[in-house]
């Protein structure tokens, strides 16, 4: 996958915090970063879900996992799932499709 090059300030604090983070890890900072980042596209996509603001799939997309991933993320969270009937239906009807 192609990568991008992104320059971002930080006060002194938060730096500090990585560098402390990517040495104790054996790491650089860059590594520690996307790290990061990676954690929090999924926790943040978990509070969309527990919010209601996203469902399952869209969940799965701001976390850049696949939905049966999404589904095993938010058990390992006791994440409730938050299923209306209509969204049953639309699974159900999804699901028809691929195995007709």
């Amino acid at each position: 996958m192609p990568t991008k090059t992104l320059s971002i300030r930080m006060d002194d604090g938060d730096y500090l915090f990585l560098s402390s983070l990517a040495r104790e890890d054996n790491e650089d900072v860059s590594k520690k970063v996307r790290e990061l980042v990676d954690l929090g596209r999924i926790m943040f996509a978990i509070e969309k879900y527990k919010r209601k603001e996203a469902s399952i799939e869209r969940a799965s997309r701001i976390a850049g996992v696949s939905i049966s991933r999404m589904i095993d993320i938010l058990r390992e969270y006791s994440v409730e799932a938050n299923l209306e009937y209509e969204d049953y239906l639309q699974g159900l009807k999804s699901f028809r499709k691929i195995w007709s």
